[in-house]
């Protein structure tokens, strides 16, 4: 059973080596996006910004804000993995 499964699924191998391949990227930038270290730099350059006069204080506090919440939400994920957290 499982090798004739094996031929009548072939035609449908792109499609799954392609969704594979997809949620491969997908995990990768979402471990980027919550890596503490690139929020960290995010908000180094976000302060850098500010003090250049590039952005106003409302938007510095709105993209902060965001920042942190994507800090706050790596910190309770990787709780939950085992891995290491910052300690706030």
């Amino acid at each position: 059973m499982g090798l004739i499964s094996e031929v009548l699924l072939l035609p449908l191998a792109p499609v799954r080596g392609s969704a594979w391949a997809i949620r491969q990227v997908v995990q990768e930038a979402e471990r980027i996006y919550y890596d503490p270290a690139t929020i960290q730099a995010e908000l180094a350059r976000l302060e850098e910004r500010l003090e250049a006069g590039e952005i106003t204080e409302e938007e510095f506090d709105r993209l902060e804000d965001e920042l942190l919440d994507r800090l706050e939400t790596a910190s309770r994920g990787s709780a939950g993995t085992g891995q290491q957290g910052t300690a706030q």
